[in-house]
């Protein structure tokens, strides 16, 4: 019988032990109903069969679950009590963990710990000092554990004086010293506690390489690199990160291409070190490759294209990240809606906005601003006002955006009004949102105005002037036709004036055709930027228009012999979510092009009943009239307006984007157009904003 009560005991011991078993297995499988279920169906349950299902409830995220169960113990032992305080500090939950704390029959070196830990996770470093100091004993992970809070706090040389009266320093210890003189950039520090260690393990190693790296000597960090004597995926990585992070993105690459196990961590950190460089075709090798992809990886890859001008192919990998299922993380969001307001698309924009309110990003007030510069720049500035009206905690950067972009739509007393506001409320302006203010008064004319806000800046705010607010001031004086004064500006300001400054002169020389002194401004843009074809156009433009062919030819040689080459205009236009490209000439390249020449030479015919001329001036090249008007009917924005109108169903704007200035020719006609058709136009050109409606737009031929 006695045997027979033994072997039964040990039955049900085993039978317990088992359970226990397959309830941490499934716990840790984040399982814990089927957990749950195996602890119910128990006929006998033990302290650790309790403690098991109530440690699984808090790594399971279910604190509130732990502590039912907790109160229904039939008995507890310390490790019961232990579990509790180590449950909730894991959870963040402090005030819970330091109640069970205070209530502990008995404490012991792990109970002391797991506060001291508590404390230092929520940054409370002070408290985890005075606990650290009522400790009745420690051990070495006490030690550390406090050790860890003090680097956290910045504390460097109190985790020093720590570290030096530890009795026992292990590797963590000892690790975590160097991690911590790395974060304060002192390596040497860090290196002299690496080379006295008796024994290091791989993550010291890494350790001490990122700390090189990280401080911008790869050098070293490479050295210590190869003379490592074990490396796992985190070495390989760190030393990557170090190449990427100080741009040595070639020696990046040959490391890369040497690892023997290229995961989704390292190939990301590579993917993002190329697009940073301006190698995207690189980037996208090793994305096309790469059988694991997360959002990161997509994020990534957007980023690059979004980086190197690639905007098209930023569209497109961002389309099929939505398609296969990968939810957009944050980067990705900021890059689209980037992309977004760079193209104008803004049926996609809408979409990206309606998935940043879904992953509760509308909150974030650099998302708020990336979303109202986007609707500003896809010319729908009553989305982008009531964004910014609705946002509780605005700061300077979204006021300058409204302020910058009424001033862009050439609502200048929009603009004004707001930074009105923005004054009233106590907000200092800043050097951006009187670039804002300055452009506002210069788009409409305010001579006036500009010349008080340009003196309140330096008088009241004691904003020094640079070179962008003097640039405003000159185009502001250029375009209301005061030349003289704007030169007078340019030669005696206090900074040498540079590209921006000479080219808005240059700018207003050419719309009052003032030959000398654009003459002047180009020869200072030519001696600046000796690449940039704008300054060479301009002054076509102008000798072209006053017939001067030889002086036109003379440039275009000088040109040539600089290797300067002219961008091509082009604009686009979104029409049900796809972007379609045109630059000037006959559109040949697009699958609709008879259809887009026909409605040209449609809207040609009802021009000309109209009493439009072309206005031939505008012609760059030496021929005869009926090439002239040929060569006008063909720019890039009246291309992209054509095929609007075949696309874009009536009683919506057309909305185009130019690269380049929209030519006085094609301004005239899209009044027209705009009159005849009874369409709202919006074109964006390299300098502001144009709303076309009923034969006449928004900047007043003031442009």
């Amino acid at each position: 019988m006695r045997c027979s009560a033994i072997c039964c005991q040990c039955y049900l011991n085993d039978a317990i032990l088992f359970a226990n078993s397959r309830i941490s297995r499934y716990t840790w499988l984040g399982e814990i109903r089927t957990a749950r279920r195996i602890f119910d169906e128990l006929p006998h349950k033990s302290i650790v069969s309790w403690n098991s299902i109530i440690s699984g409830y808090f790594q399971n995220g279910h604190p509130d679950e732990a502590r039912r169960l907790f109160d229904k113990m039939p008995e507890r032992n310390l490790a019961s009590w232990n579990g509790m305080v180590s449950g909730y500090v894991k959870n963040g939950m402090l005030k819970d963990a330091i109640r069970i704390f205070d209530m502990m029959p008995q404490r012991n070196i792990v109970s002391w710990t797991a506060m001291i830990r508590g404390y230092v996770q929520q940054g409370i470093t002070s408290e985890a000092e005075s606990l650290f100091r009522q400790m009745p004993q420690k051990n070495v992970v006490s030690w550390t554990v406090m050790l860890g809070g003090l680097i956290q706090d910045g504390r460097i040389d109190d985790a020093r004086l720590l570290f030096d009266q530890m009795p026992e320093k292990d590797v963590v210890a000892r690790t975590n010293m160097i991690s911590g003189y790395c974060q304060e950039g002192r390596v040497a520090d860090a290196r002299k506690i690496f080379d006295e260690m008796p024994r290091r393990n791989i993550i010291t190693w890494t350790t001490m390489i990122s700390g090189y790296a990280h401080n911008s000597r790869v050098e070293i960090a490479h050295k210590l690199f190869e003379v490592m004597p074990e490396k796992n995926e985190v070495s390989w990585t760190a030393m990557l990160t170090g190449y990427v992070n100080c741009m040595r993105v070639e020696e990046a690459m040959k490391l890369f291409e040497m690892m023997p196990n290229k995961s989704l961590t390292p190939c990301n950190v590579m993917l993002r070190g190329l697009g940073e460089n301006g190698k995207v075709s690189e980037a996208r090798r090793i994305f096309d490759l790469m059988e694991e992809k997360d959002d990161g990886t997509w994020s990534a890859m957007i980023k690059g294209y979004e980086r190197s001008g690639r905007e098209l192919e930023a569209l497109d990998t961002f389309r099929c990240m939505q398609r296969v299922g990968v939810k957009a993380n944050y980067p990705a969001l900021i890059s689209i809606l980037s992309v977004s307001s760079t193209l104008a698309c803004l049926d996609h924009g809408k979409e990206i906005h309606a998935e940043v309110v879904k992953l509760g990003f509308n909150t974030d007030v650099f998302v708020a601003s990336a979303l109202i510069t986007m609707y500003i720049k896809c010319g729908n500035l009553v989305r982008a006002e009531t964004i910014f009206r609705f946002f509780a905690s605005k700061d300077v950067v979204m006021w300058n955006s409204m302020v910058t972009g009424y001033a862009q739509h050439g609502l200048g007393n929009d603009a004004l009004r707001v930074f009105s506001e923005m004054c009233a409320l106590g907000l200092l302006p800043d050097d951006i949102t009187f670039v804002g203010v300055l452009s506002a008064c210069s788009y409409t004319g305010k001579v006036k105005e500009g010349k008080k806000f340009f003196n309140l800046m330096v008088s009241d705010y004691k904003l020094e002037p640079k070179a962008q607010h003097y640039a405003c001031m000159v185009d502001l004086l250029g375009r209301a036709g005061h030349i003289s004064e704007a030169m007078n500006l340019i030669n005696n300001m206090p900074i040498e004036a540079d590209a921006v400054v000479w080219g808005s002169f240059l700018g207003a020389c050419r719309t009052h055709m003032n030959m000398e002194f654009a003459e002047i401004a180009a020869k200072k843009l030519m001696g600046l930027e000796p690449k940039n074809s704008g300054p060479y156009v301009l002054l076509s433009h102008i000798y072209a228009s006053k017939g001067r062919w030889k002086d036109v030819e003379d440039l275009r040689h000088v040109m040539k012999l600089r290797k300067v080459r002219k961008s091509p205009g082009c604009s686009w236009i979104d029409v049900e979510k796809k972007v379609h490209m045109f630059t000037g000439g006959d559109a040949v390249d697009h699958p609709e092009h008879k259809a887009i020449i026909g409605m040209l030479e449609k809207l040609s015919g009802m021009l000309r009943d109209w009493g439009y001329c072309p206005e031939s001036r505008f012609v760059l090249h030496d021929v005869d009239e009926e090439q002239k008007e040929h060569n006008l009917s063909y720019h890039s924005e009246k291309l992209a307006l054509a095929y609007g109108l075949l696309k874009v169903p009536k009683g919506l704007s057309i909305r185009i984007m130019k690269n380049l200035r929209v030519c006085g020719d094609c301004h005239l006609v899209f009044k027209l157009i705009s009159k005849i058709t009874g369409r709202q136009i919006i074109l964006r050109d390299a300098n502001r904003f144009h709303h076309f409606e009923d034969g006449s737009c928004s900047c007043g031929d003031y442009w």
